[in-house]
């Protein structure tokens, strides 16, 4: 007695038997002398009345329940093809989708659902990629520590200086990768602990741009810094400038010597901008969806020691979307540098 059909149809017919009823109960109480009848037949007998009227409801009870029955299932069927499809999502189908027809209503709530529905596929699908990934990315430092302290144990060489120097950048680079997706999982499941208050945005790209200069020297590109006068914002100036110099970081990476990299920031009515802007490799137009991925990599063919953890520019986002604010890019192609901005709400 739970099915909608069969609370539709009992409805319905209930409806039906009330209003035969009444007519019956007014039509005795005429013929009764309570009330004349104005628009009943006269002659009839109250009898034949009450047969008529008797015969009546019976075929109304009849129609309503067949009429509850049709009109329910109509409606219902919907809302049971939902409930199969949520039983397949639960069961791991993330593939199940439903059409969307009946009702406005119906139609909403099948659109709502095969959305939710894309977007638990999404999440599955990242969250086996992530794996994929991770295992990856973790094989090739693993498998060079395990290699050469084996070959050291098996006194196939001893550990001199450069070898611990090798063995020490792969656990430097292990650590890097475990902290950056520790930062980016908090990150995109808005757990990342922020420290808000107002920062002088002069002074912070100041000392970011000191932080990664030496850097720049090293590898001969120029860092050239446009003044302009930022107003305070309330920001987590550890985080911002996290991101800052992962962009500073990327560029420099990108950057051959003799370049330079520009740093530019402006403001707004409405938000403050960071811009980074390069002369080095560029980005292909289909590249430019795919920066911010995780463990996107322009250049297939650098190493994960010169080519970071794959992680910095997905960092960059997650922290700038933990502001509520947004990042872009854009290059003129490849060889023609590239341009990455950071967008802070004020």
């Amino acid at each position: 007695m739970k099915r909608l059909w069969v609370h539709l149809s009992l409805m319905i017919s209930s409806v039906l038997f009330m209003m035969f009823f009444l007519q019956f109960i007014v039509i005795t109480l005429e013929r009764a002398g309570i009330k004349p009848d104005l628009d009943g037949p006269p002659d009839a007998p109250p009898a034949e009345i009450q047969q008529r009227l008797i015969g009546f409801m019976a075929l109304s009870i009849a129609v309503g329940i067949g009429g509850g029955i049709v009109i329910g299932r109509v409606v219902s069927a919907p809302i049971t093809e939902l409930v199969k499809a949520a039983d397949k999502i639960g069961k791991g189908d993330l593939k199940t989708r439903v059409a969307a027809h009946g009702s406005q209503e119906m139609i909403d709530l099948a659109n709502t659902f095969n959305k939710m529905a894309s977007e638990l596929q999404h999440a599955e699908t990242l969250k086996n990629d992530l794996m994929a990934d991770v295992a990856h990315e973790l094989r090739t430092p693993l498998t060079v520590l395990e290699g050469n302290l084996r070959a050291a144990l098996d006194k196939v060489y001893s550990l001199d200086e450069p070898e611990i120097a090798n063995l020490y950048s792969q656990t430097r680079h292990l650590s890097r990768l475990v902290n950056d997706l520790r930062e980016l999982a908090l990150a995109e499941s808005k757990q990342l602990h922020l420290e808000k208050y107002p920062t002088d945005l002069n002074s912070l790209l100041v000392d970011t741009i000191q932080a990664i200069e030496p850097l720049a020297l090293e590898k001969g590109v120029r860092l050239i810094l446009q003044p302009a006068s930022l107003p305070e914002l309330s920001i987590d100036p550890t985080r911002i400038r996290q991101a800052l110099f992962n962009l500073l970081s990327n560029a420099l990476r990108h950057t051959p010597p003799d370049g330079e990299i520009k740093i530019t920031g402006i403001h707004t009515k409405s938000e403050v901008i960071f811009s980074v802007k390069d002369t080095g490799e560029g980005l292909q137009p289909g590249q430019l969806a795919a920066v911010f991925d995780r463990f996107y990599r322009a250049d297939k063919s650098r190493s994960r020691e010169t080519g970071g953890t794959g992680l910095g520019l997905a960092i960059v986002k997650a922290i700038v979307d933990s502001h509520n604010g947004r990042v872009q890019v854009s290059s003129n192609g490849l060889g023609q540098g590239s341009e990455f901005s950071i967008h802070l709400p004020r």
